[in-house]
């Protein structure tokens, strides 16, 4: 098949193309490497069928014409993390709805399945989990820039559902939920790349808050796995999925096992 990677060219992107073109597939990633880097699919770049075009999500044009070209769409061009968002809110929210409605405004035109790659920070400050797709978002103000993140992949949401009912549009939302594995940078706010970092230098791992909160790590790799299997899915269409793992660890934990292994954490976690 002909994919559009949007974003293709970050770090869950990246891993995704990949696996797509392993699979017979050609794959055209776009994206401005505002947030992604050309490293990342460097070693793909030479790959029959893999082409790149380095262009922004809001330029109609362009995503008209990829979107035409195209079988199916995996829509992950976004400003990532909530760290970028509160340093640029104006540009991060423009990039995050307004180029997510164009790209599901020309999605619905030529009907091309989709998928709109979403975040488990939709949830805000609901921590009576295990979540399901059904639960509240807990907010704060929307004066807060914090949760500017949050409100955005809402909206991207929204609109997917909206283009699937009003219009047709066979598209499918998932939520990750705290995602990592090799190329991921702690640029935007990631904890464990910073912990290895911070461990691989022999520097203290900072910890922020009281290292009590707890998350549950998913490796690109099943992310990977589990976008492209609900891709497959006809039944998924209209649907939204948490895509996560269920091993819990506390952030205070996580310090213990980075600051006792300094060693094996790039074959841990950057060589799977």
């Amino acid at each position: 098949m002909k994919i559009l990677v949007t974003g293709g060219a970050g770090f869950i992107g990246s891993h995704l193309s990949e696996k797509l073109l392993r699979q017979g597939n050609s794959v055209t990633v776009l994206d401005n490497l505002s947030t992604g880097c050309s490293e990342n699919i460097s070693h793909i770049k030479n790959t029959g069928g893999f082409r790149f075009v380095k262009g922004d999500i809001l330029n109609e044009k362009t995503v008209g014409t990829l979107v035409k070209a195209a079988d199916m769409v995996y829509h992950l061009a976004a400003s990532v993390g909530v760290e970028l968002v509160v340093k640029n809110p104006l540009d991060s929210l423009n990039t995050n709805i307004r180029g997510s409605q164009l790209l599901l405004d020309k999605a619905a035109l030529y009907g091309k399945r989709t998928m709109v790659v979403s975040s488990s920070e939709i949830y805000g400050k609901n921590t009576h989990g295990p979540l399901k797709e059904s639960d509240d978002r807990i907010l704060g103000s929307p004066l807060k820039t914090r949760w500017g993140y949050a409100t955005a992949k809402a909206l991207d949401e929204m609109l997917a559902y909206v283009y699937f009912k009003n219009r047709g549009l066979p598209a499918v939302i998932v939520r990750l939920f705290n995602t990592v594995g090799p190329r991921q940078t702690g640029a935007y706010g990631m904890v464990l790349p910073r912990f290895v970092k911070q461990a691989l230098a022999n520097e203290p791992l900072r910890v922020y808050g009281s290292g009590k909160q707890s998350r549950c790590f998913l490796h690109v790799k099943d992310a990977v796995w589990a976008m492209m299997r609900l891709m497959a899915e006809p039944a998924a269409t209209g649907e939204v999925f948490n895509v996560g793992s269920q091993e819990e660890i506390s952030i205070e934990d996580l310090k213990k096992d980075n600051s006792n292994n300094r060693q094996q954490l790039r074959d841990k976690v950057y060589s799977l």
